[in-house]
């Protein structure tokens, strides 16, 4: 296919079932989370605009939670089908890391998930409110045992190799190894910023179609106090792994950095843009910021990062790849940050739901977040490369003897059949999204005798109110 080999295609597939299946992830993190904080503020202050922004979100939130659940399956057959070799000499630490988080995590989410979303009005408050708390700590759980396994891979220890294969001889040390609390802090924040901007171009849509109501500013509020906050906390974050990569994954650094050679003791300059060239061993067309890299990199003026050609050729990543996906993640990184200061600053003069220059922008940046997301792991993975447990195990050891029409066909399939599924749970999502909350949703019910409508508790009904909308509502949709 294309000239690509086996192991090429094998890579392309599972590089594209993870980039689907990490959307969803990050996205149900986040409204975990925001329905908690929705939930316990209307249980603190009995204002039924959060009451109705729960229920509206509650819908999104589950329509996300099953593709997160379906899309994950795929990756666990991956890991037997191509990538069997990797599992015969990892797996003594991957399975059980893997089967913790499905142990403490997934029954956590998974039975209390029902309650959530089909037990409003049958159960106490109290009860609820638990239950809507435990599945956010469900997914926080997910989080960390996630980031474990991946993170090993990234910087392992506490192990060692017996007959072939890896033995954990320390628990605690194989969980958290060096790269972990910075990763996991970088992907939890990300998946709240990522939501954060969800909600607000939600939020932003509405108001640019003069649907104006206290829920909608309520949505915009939050999310734009997330952005303010969160957003320069994950630069600081991102800067403390990026120094922790430096120490334990130089090449990556330098990779991602385009930096091919240091000059005597010159410090590091930064290149800000050019296109590194893997054949000719240099970046073409830089642009460079003499210091700054050193500054950036080591927090000194004159200390050097080591450079590409240190490595052997076989042993560098792809700097092309991961120079222009760093670059991505970090651009929108601030252009959140400036979102929210933005915000600030009409907030301060009362115009934060009014100056359709600030919504339009609001409103453009709601994929800004995922997109952030997956520039990073692009930069992440293809920045261990050709390594797929960093110095132990390369990429091309780690797969299984397909042939390249298996792994054609395959991967043929799964692209139609995600477009397809996903495509369209994803266009139901965003019909949830343009439908907006309602008022009075999940209040008490009333008795008003036999064929009274009432609001639907389960996620997919929510379709008939969408198809019952009246003529009008669906040209004001449009406008």
């Amino acid at each position: 296919m294309f000239g690509l080999e086996a192991l090429d295609l094998a890579r392309m597939q599972f590089a594209f079932t993870v980039s689907f299946h990490i959307l969803f992830p990050a996205i149900t993190i986040g409204l975990a989370s925001f329905l908690a904080v929705l939930e316990g503020l209307w249980l603190k202050t009995k204002d039924d605009t959060y009451r109705d922004l729960y229920h509206f979100w509650s819908k999104i939130f589950a329509v996300n939670f099953g593709m997160g659940v379906v899309s994950g399956l795929v990756m666990a057959y991956e890991f037997g089908t191509n990538w069997s070799r990797f599992s015969d000499f990892a797996g003594a630490i991957t399975g059980p890391l893997l089967t913790y988080e499905v142990l403490t995590a997934f029954f956590l989410e998974a039975g209390f998930l029902g309650v959530m979303l089909f037990g409003w009005n049958r159960v106490g408050r109290g009860l609820h409110y638990f239950s809507t708390v435990m599945v956010a700590v469900g997914t926080l759980i997910s989080t960390f045992w996630i980031l474990a396994s991946n993170s090993w891979m990234q910087t392992p220890q506490g192990y060692e190799i017996v007959d072939g294969r890896v033995i954990p001889i320390d628990w605690l040390a194989v969980i958290f190894n060096p790269s972990f609390p910075f990763r996991l802090a970088h992907m939890a924040i990300a998946a709240f910023v990522a939501t954060a901007f969800f909600v607000g171009a939600s939020a932003a849509w509405h108001l640019l179609r003069g649907r104006d109501n206290p829920a909608i500013r309520e949505m915009l509020s939050m999310a734009m106090w997330m952005a303010l906050i969160v957003a320069p906390i994950q630069a600081v974050v991102g800067d403390a792994h990026g120094v922790n990569t430096l120490e334990h994954q130089p090449a990556k650094i330098a990779a991602i950095e385009g930096h091919w050679e240091n000059i005597g003791n010159e410090p590091t300059t930064l290149i800000l843009f050019g296109w590194p060239d893997m054949k000719a061993e240099r970046t073409r067309f830089a642009v460079e910021v003499p210091y700054l890299g050193s500054l950036i990199l080591t927090h000194s003026l004159d200390k050097q990062i080591p450079a590409l050609k240190s490595f052997p050729p076989e042993d560098r990543p792809n700097s092309t790849i991961v120079f222009w996906s760093f670059r991505l993640m970090v651009g929108l990184g601030m252009l959140m940050i400036a979102t929210g200061l933005w915000s600030a600053w009409l907030r301060l003069r009362g115009s934060l739901y009014t100056n359709r220059m600030f919504l339009y922008l609001a409103m453009f940046m709601g994929p800004s977040g995922l997109i952030a997301l997956l520039a990073g792991w692009i930069t992440t993975e293809v920045g261990r490369q050709p390594w797929v447990v960093y110095g132990l195990l390369r990429t091309a050891d780690a797969s299984s003897m397909q042939s390249v029409g298996q792994m054609s066909l395959t991967l043929i399939l799964f692209v139609v059949v995600y477009f397809a599924l996903f495509g369209t749970g994803f266009g139901y999502m965003m019909r949830l999204v343009r439908k907006g909350p309602k008022t009075h949703e999940g209040a008490e019910p009333t008795h008003g005798g036999p064929g009274k409508k009432r609001t639907p508790a389960r996620p997919l009904s929510a379709a008939d109110d969408i198809n019952e909308a009246g003529p009008g509502d669906r040209l004001n949709e449009g406008n």
